[in-house]
């Protein structure tokens, strides 16, 4: 396909359909490559990992079936950025850009985003896209202690890795000398560089079998048949304007947030006015990353089955006040954003409990718990990190208990107890179910778990966790009770 000057005719249904399966199978190629060369159980096992393909303008089309929408949503707007640092004519085959800037991806310094270009016979026509959780970035650490982003590890603006097939030498050095990890974190850059690979491989032959020139006609479609999708959701839900609240534990002191949702024509309209101001510690969150969870919770529950990309997103506004807890600035820190972020679409399900009470959820655990064990290993010797999630249970459906021991919104799945204890010294007691400690109700909450571990080290470990719902429990909805407290003991 050509570069159109003129709009083109649509394309009809049963070409579409087979072009969009094709594209699909490209970022699942994508995805599964990433996942099966990586060198860390975080993207691994437990799947912290986003893959998406992006036309040639930086508009998402398509994303892979794994991955957490934090990660997805925010490479969405994330991709723009790139090629305002470095337009489409600056760019040849064989460059690959980098980046972990927290404002302009998915606000925080460990998660690092990869994009490269791909070109078909010299001219640009696709970008495959990745975003991973770093094992380590220095700095403190997986922590929310810091009080500034300048001590929570190494930034990395909009930068080329690879230029025209050669890497950038001194970056890859600047990396690796500056994270405690380098062989994992500089496996899982690699592991991003073939995922993206492999799925641009997998574009240019379908491409070739079908002869289009690019994916210009196809993108177009894609996204304006879901952007009129998502229209039609909206303007068929009550019109109005829709409150809801959330206390979180915070640090110092409890946290508010709190939503308005404007359901006006087939637009929507949410704003966080009224939230917690930005806090120094590391729990607060960028706009995007705000954006991403807020697009999220919308999808779940008005339009799940529609695809998720540009199109989807244009009918959906979302604002912050600047300085607020979930439009944080520069350099605010947030390390620990998702134990704020991820609570983003349950303050969307709860606004939306007014005009949708059979299609949304009751507040859940929603904060992934993660537990970061570092020291000296007893056994070889050698310094040693490690860290797992772990999650409590998701709010009841009208008509549906809750989901126990899983991780909503994120989709970070529990690493098994045997990688954990082969991949490290930690020697998992027990991790079972917490009986009762769902929200009781015609329909109950979600069980949480128990976990109990030690280390096997005779020297001195570090243990930094980033925790939440051990002050405020997740509350009931039309009269059910809160779920338990998380507890956590030394």
């Amino acid at each position: 396909m050509a570069r159109r000057n003129r709009k083109a005719p649509a394309i009809d249904q049963i070409t579409l359909d087979v072009l969009w399966s094709r594209l699909i199978a490209a970022v699942n190629e994508q995805a599964a490559a990433l996942i099966r060369s990586s060198f860390t159980s975080i993207v691994r096992e437990a799947g912290d990992l986003s893959a998406a393909v992006f036309d040639r303008r930086g508009r998402m089309v398509a994303q892979a079936v794994t991955g957490t929408p934090g990660h997805i949503n925010s490479m969405a707007t994330g991709m723009i950025h790139f090629l305002e640092r470095f337009p489409v004519e600056t760019l040849n085959a064989g460059d690959v850009l980098i980046t972990n800037d927290p404002w302009r991806t998915a606000s925080q310094l460990n998660d690092i985003s990869i994009a490269t270009p791909i070109f078909k016979k010299g001219r640009l026509v696709a970008f495959f896209v990745s975003c991973c959780h770093a094992l380590d970035i220095g700095g403190r650490g997986l922590s929310a202690d810091s009080h500034s982003s300048f001590e929570e590890g190494l930034f990395l603006p909009m930068l080329k890795l690879y230029e025209a097939g050669r890497p950038v030498q001194p970056i890859f050095e600047i990396i690796q000398s500056n994270v405690r990890t380098p062989e994992e974190v500089m496996g899982d850059l690699h592991s991003q560089i073939i995922g993206n690979e492999v799925g641009g491989r997998q574009l240019l032959s379908f491409l070739e079998e079908f002869g289009l020139d690019d994916i210009e006609t196809l993108a177009d479609e894609i996204i304006d048949r879901s952007e009129k999708a998502m229209r039609e959701r909206i303007r068929a839900l009550p019109k109005g304007d829709y409150r809801y609240a959330l206390t979180l534990d915070g640090f110092d002191e409890p946290i508010e947030l709190k939503a308005q949702i404007r359901i006006e024509g087939d637009q929507l309209t949410v704003d966080f006015a009224g939230s917690s101001g930005a806090v120094p510690r590391g729990i607060n969150v960028a706009l995007n990353y705000t954006r991403a969870y807020a697009t999220y919770g919308i999808k779940c529950a008005i339009s799940p089955d529609i695809p998720n990309n540009e199109g989807s997103f244009r009918p959906v506004r979302v604002t912050a006040p600047a300085g607020s807890i979930l439009n944080a600035l520069r350099p605010a820190p947030t390390a620990g954003r998702h134990l704020v972020g991820h609570f983003v679409p349950s303050i969307i399900m709860g606004a939306l409990a007014k005009a949708l009470p059979d299609r949304v959820m009751a507040p859940g655990f929603d904060g992934l718990w993660d537990t970061h064990v570092s020291g000296q290993d007893l056994s070889t010797g050698k310094h040693f990190s490690f860290t797992w999630f772990s999650a409590g249970g998701t709010g009841a459906l009208n008509g549906q208990d809750g989901l126990s021991a899983t991780a909503y919104p994120s989709g970070i799945a529990g690493v098994p107890v045997e990688v954990i204890e082969t991949l490290s010294p930690v020697v998992m007691r027990k991790r079972e179910l917490r009986a009762d400690s769902g929200g009781p109700g015609a329909y109950r909450g979600g069980l949480g778990q128990t976990m109990v571990f030690d280390v096997r080290t005779d020297k001195p470990f570090s243990l930094a966790g980033l925790y939440e719902r051990t002050r405020f429990p997740a509350p009931g909805v039309n009269g059910g009770l809160p779920g338990a407290l998380g507890t956590l003991a030394t």
